[in-house]
């Protein structure tokens, strides 16, 4: 791997890796959510294929190739600081890491290294345990890297945190496909209905608008503005970050007053629509209507009416919902 040596704080700040002589210049070099962007389709493909966090191959993508600003991501297309070993036949690259003129693999494009990172992980036994953990359990993945050598730098797996938390990374992990979708979906709990877990939203469905404050990412849905729930989140933090009333985080939200949120979910700052830019959704099991008004960010007494169904009941699994036209 390539050894990453410098602080965690020279990272936040510089994009490349110091020794980078040829990397790109500061006019055209990438940033994070331009690399995010470019990038998190491949990686959530590769999440379903290999059952590796899309979370974590971003983070390491990004950490690695100095979002894709290093030398070695440039001009050989490694984006994972992986080198030769004595199996590899194919391009190489030559620089200087842990000692001088090491041998680094070379890529057509940046998806074989994509690829190639995946096939690393999944074909060597010293990884075996990772995937025993969940796919949504980014913190063990990232510890369990760093015990298993990915790395030398002592704070890789804090780093590796740090960036996916920081850009909210974890989200693309929902984008993970269950082996049984169904049958998960039909023993959702009660209780995990109405904290509206039913649907997790694909973020790359949603346009990204602009970086608030407490770094707290925009998005756009319907025309409607939200953000996605951290760890530990409430109204009145999202409240303060975002220069509104935590009365308000209620009720655009059609939140209880002691309800609990939970990481990842959707959140709207300002007031949804009274009909979607869709015409319908079929209504699936696991789901409830507060859901696909969250999804669609139509007003929950707006969908009732439309579908002429008595507020606080769901419809059978199957149901056409009207979106934009009441039903005929």
């Amino acid at each position: 791997m390539n050894r990453i040596a410098f602080p965690i704080i020279a990272l936040l700040f510089m994009h490349f890796h110091p020794g980078d002589a040829n990397a790109q210049s500061s006019s055209s070099r990438i940033t994070y959510t331009e690399y995010i962007q470019t990038y998190k389709d491949i990686a959530i493909r590769k999440m379903n294929e290999y059952k590796i966090p899309a979370s974590i191959t971003l983070a390491q993508g990004l950490l690695e190739s100095g979002s894709g600003n290093s030398a070695l991501s440039v001009e050989a297309n490694n984006h994972f600081g992986i080198k030769c070993h004595k199996e590899w036949t194919g391009m190489t690259y030559t620089m200087d890491d842990d000692t001088k003129n090491e041998c680094f693999r070379k890529y057509a494009n940046p998806e074989e290294s994509y690829n190639d990172h995946s096939l690393f992980l999944t074909t060597r036994p010293r990884y075996a345990s990772l995937f025993e953990l969940d796919i949504k359990d980014y913190k063990g993945w990232a510890n369990g890297l760093k015990n298993a050598g990915y790395a030398t730098n002592p704070r890789y797996a804090d780093m590796l945190i740090k960036i996916i938390e920081e850009n909210e990374l974890y989200l693309y992990d929902r984008n993970m496909e269950p082996v049984a979708k169904k049958d998960k979906k039909e023993k959702t709990s009660e209780k995990e209905q109405k904290k509206g877990e039913g649907i997790n939203p694909d973020i790359s469905k949603f346009k990204f608008l602009e970086v608030a404050e407490g770094n707290r990412k925009i998005y756009i849905n319907n025309n409607v503005k939200l953000i996605f729930a951290r760890e530990d989140d409430n109204p009145q933090t999202i409240a303060h970050d975002l220069g509104i009333h935590a009365f308000q985080v209620l009720q655009y939200n059609e939140l209880g007053k002691h309800e609990e949120l939970h990481e990842g979910q959707l959140i709207y700052v300002e007031p949804k629509k009274r009909k979607a830019s869709v015409e319908s959704h079929v209504f699936r099991s696991g789901e409830t209507m507060r859901d696909v008004s969250q999804l669609y960010a139509i007003k929950l007494k707006s969908l009732y009416k439309k579908n002429k169904i008595a507020e606080g009941h769901e419809p059978e699994p199957g149901t056409k919902l009207y979106l934009k036209k009441n039903k005929p």
